[in-house]
């Protein structure tokens, strides 16, 4: 028999318990629990699911539902839409005129009208989008083809010479949607050694840089957006910290599940539905209903009316997310007074 004394003996004791450690301190032998598992492996199977069926789903069967075109003519407006039925929303206009100022500003995407017996005059906005005016033409031509008439189609609203498929505005405002996440979740870490306000300094004044550098770089150095210099900055500002605001507040509230809910909610079924890969009009109605709603499709409308209709409907967007900022700042304000305080146990 052998008898240990003395440090070897607590050496051999110790080596057991050693033997059993894992490369993680504190850790031992038991096994995680299910949940740390699962967690992490649903919420990314949910978001690549999510990811390929706004991004691809969208884009397999688009159907043109109520797009808004200017028709003239005594019974021109009535046969197009009896023809046409829900896919157009017929606007009557007095006159070719007043049909192409309703275009210009944006609130149509077509005029049609008759330019003598059995000739059609469409004009379209190729701003509006590629899917978008494809759909208002195929449609006109159907009706031409059953009436025996001619179309003569014109773009009188062209997209910039170095946008030819119309979708810079799409990523400008995913590039800034993505920068203004990364910013949010960022800031998530600084909370145990920088002040709230500090933060909110932080989040606006980063945000008023990425704008001005998206701005900048999509605007005069690639000239891709045809748009004011000032005003487009403040959209994507805007944009960023519609975006940086609610990461934070969402990682602060929920935890490790708030960034990937913004990942779905902003980044994804955002730019996804923000009209400009998809035409607005062109999308199924739950996508079209959320639209302008989320930051990325606000900001999409915002860039576009900057670009090509001289800001005719630029308030609604800037609301839209001036609103999802500041009510973003305002609850990451209030979460201090929210959290249920400690009671002292002397």
């Amino acid at each position: 028999m052998t008898i240990s004394i003395g440090p070897a003996a607590e050496l051999e004791r110790a080596l057991p318990a050693a033997a059993e450690q894992t490369d993680e301190p504190g850790r031992g032998t038991r096994r995680p629990p299910v949940k740390a598992w699962l967690q992490p492996t649903l919420i990314s199977l949910i978001v690549v699911a999510a990811f390929i069926a706004c991004y691809v789903g969208l884009q397999r069967d688009p159907q043109p539902h109520q797009v808004p075109v200017a028709v003239t003519g005594p019974s021109l407006p009535g046969e197009i839409q009896q023809a046409l039925g829900d896919a157009v929303e017929v606007h009557p206009a007095a006159d070719a005129e007043a049909a192409r100022h309703a275009l210009l500003r944006h609130d149509v995407v077509a005029a049609l009208g008759t330019a003598g017996p059995g000739h059609l005059n469409l004009e379209i906005a190729g701003a509006a989008g590629t899917s978008t005016t494809s759909a208002v033409s195929h449609l006109v031509e159907a009706y031409a083809r059953g009436t025996g008439a001619d179309v003569t189609t014109t773009d009188v609203v062209p997209l910039a010479e170095h946008d030819a498929r119309g979708l810079a505005g799409f990523y400008v405002a995913f590039g800034v949607s993505l920068a203004g996440f990364v910013l949010g979740s960022n800031v998530l870490g600084l909370a145990g050694i920088m002040r709230l306000r500090h933060r909110f300094f932080l989040l606006i004044g980063a945000s008023a840089a990425i704008g001005t550098v998206g701005a900048i770089v999509v605007g005069p150095v690639l000239g891709a957006v045809p748009a004011p210099l000032v005003p487009l900055v403040l959209v994507l500002t805007l944009l960023a910290a519609a975006t940086a605001f609610t990461t934070k507040l969402l990682g602060a509230f929920l935890g490790p599940v708030g960034l990937p809910i913004t990942t779905l909610v902003l980044l994804t079924v955002g730019n996804a539905t923000s009209g400009a890969v998809i035409g607005a009009d062109l999308l199924p109605g739950w996508a079209h209903a959320v639209s302008a709603l989320l930051p990325p499709g606000a900001a999409v409308r915002g860039i576009a009316d900057l670009s090509y209709y001289d800001g005719s409907h630029l308030v609604g967007p800037v609301i839209t997310l001036a609103l999802w900022a500041a009510a973003a700042g305002l609850l990451l304000s209030l979460r201090p007074r929210l959290k249920p305080r400690r009671v002292a146990v002397a």
